[in-house]
């Protein structure tokens, strides 16, 4: 199976960004392992601090993959854009967060990407990748 993970805006800077939300390993390093966990399947990552970006991957990878995990970061409650990509494809989507984002200032409570996803995992730290990984195994 074939599987695409999405990043947004900052999440570059895992690993160097408010390591008391974020953590301090990089993401590059947490896929190295979970390419491993996982090498029965292709695990492809794309990375961009641009909204237009991530919604060509969407509409680039939406029909050809088994599986697609987001971290929209910030867009999640700001993007129409991206919640209207998701809407349009056909792939699953599962909306990821790292910090629990119900737990987190109020503005972080609402995700316009959400209802249109499979599902949410939030609050599990880098694992929730894993977690959003299993649920399409």
């Amino acid at each position: 199976m074939k599987f695409l993970i999405i990043n947004g805006p900052n999440l570059n800077l895992l690993g160097k960004r408010e390591p008391e939300i974020y953590g301090n390993e990089s993401f590059e390093d947490y896929l190295s392992h979970l390419r491993v966990q996982n090498a029965s399947h292709e695990i492809v990552y794309f990375q961009s601090n641009v909204e237009g970006e991530i919604i060509n991957k969407l509409h680039e990878f939406g029909f050809d993959v088994d599986g697609i995990i987001l971290n929209a970061a910030g867009y999640t409650h700001t993007s129409v854009s991206i919640a209207d990509a998701v809407l349009a494809i056909k792939t699953p989507v599962v909306e990821v967060h790292i910090s629990n984002i119900y737990a987190r200032e109020e503005y972080r409570h609402t995700t316009l990407i959400g209802k249109n996803c499979k599902g949410i995992v939030t609050g599990f730290g880098l694992d929730s990748y894993r977690l959003a990984l299993m649920s399409f195994l």
